[in-house]
């Protein structure tokens, strides 16, 4: 079905066919198509020591206000994150602010965390409690005085309200929103996290998204940080303002952050590098050009233990879960693999 509306969808302003989206997800005009079958044992995990039915989740940037949450579940996604979330409401950057790179199947957006702010959507997240293991996404306000407080609010808001917490340091549409990725800098950040969890008695788990662009001789010191601060699972990794090198489409030179196939390869290397040093101490959530099972399957090889999208849903609609799970049974009863599990990191081990 979504095949033959795509050509009208994406004759629309992709923003403007964002919103539609959302608001026919929230009037329920998309039909729950979660398909219930007999393959759960293949895709069942575990995420912050609760089982979910399958590792693929929706990534932050989707459900920006924590409307749809609910729904998103209903089309079969394991786990749903929204975000990213600021202590105040703000527009974001001025309008076009995202571009649709269809021969590329790729979007460049520059929206700059345009959302309602923190207790818009904490009242709603209250008055709709969440059917399905849920994560906020956390960060600055744009003219913030004290960005590292801001997490902190975030924090402070949400720990009882959601499954997890995603400390969103690798936005590129957040002026030196990136300088957090030197290691003194996130150690810093953190710590005050670590900190106000002790104040809070919270046991909330606690995520770190990183930049896809960082060099590699970074890695390891990030991933020093990273386990020296008991953080749970690292989600590798936001989109790209670099890798434009190859893309064919005429608005490639669009500024702002790229998502999708463009940056699938670096993502898939990054993951791969994380996971070397990480020794599964941290479980890594992999992102990046995912819309099919293969690309699934790479990811996981690769050494990601969950995986998240969102590109992809846009250039293969909202059956995209159940497509990926079609295609990843193959591929791991090929394999002779009864969980997919058991192929993680294979790639480092060959």
């Amino acid at each position: 079905m979504f095949s033959n509306f795509r050509s009208l969808i994406f004759k629309l302003d992709p923003e403007t066919a964002h919103n539609l989206a959302i608001k026919s997800l929230k009037f329920n005009l998309i039909p729950n198509i979660f398909e219930e079958r007999g393959d759960e044992k293949l895709f069942t995990t575990q995420l912050f020591n609760k089982t979910i039915n399958n590792p693929i989740g929706i990534a932050a940037g989707f459900d920006k206000n924590a409307e749809v949450y609910n729904q998103l579940f209903k089309l079969g996604f394991g786990f749903v994150e929204v975000g990213t979330i600021t202590p105040l409401s703000q527009y974001g950057n001025p309008k076009p602010r995202v571009f649709r790179l269809v021969e590329d199947e790729a979007l460049i957006n520059r929206l700059g965390f345009n959302n309602c702010g923190a207790q818009d959507a904490s009242i709603r997240i209250k008055k709709d409690l969440q059917t399905g293991l849920l994560g906020i996404n956390i960060g600055p306000n744009k003219d913030t005085q004290n960005r590292l407080e801001d997490y902190l609010i975030g924090l402070k808001t949400f720990h009882e309200l959601a499954d997890y917490i995603t400390i969103n340091i690798s936005s590129p549409n957040t002026e030196n929103l990136r300088n957090f990725h030197d290691q003194s800098r996130l150690d810093e950040l953190l710590k005050e996290i670590k900190k106000e969890k002790k104040n809070l008695n919270s046991k909330i788990p606690i995520v770190v998204k990183i930049a896809p662009d960082i060099n590699y001789v970074d890695v390891q010191k990030i991933s020093e940080v990273l386990l020296d601060n008991d953080i749970e699972a690292v989600i590798i990794s936001n989109t790209s303002n670099a890798t434009r090198e190859k893309l064919k489409d005429i608005q490639k030179h669009q500024k702002g952050g790229l998502s999708g196939k463009p940056i699938e390869e670096k993502s898939n290397l990054l993951i791969n590098k994380f996971y070397k040093n990480l020794k599964n101490k941290i479980k890594i959530i992999g992102v990046g050009g995912v819309d099919s099972g293969l690309g699934a399957y790479d990811k996981f090889l690769a050494g990601a233990d969950l995986i998240q999208l969102y590109t992809g849903m846009v250039y293969k609609g909202p059956n995209i879960v159940n497509s990926i799970k079609n295609d990843l049974k193959e591929l791991l009863l090929k394999d002779g693999v009864k969980n997919f599990r058991e192929i993680i990191g294979n790639k480092t081990k060959t």
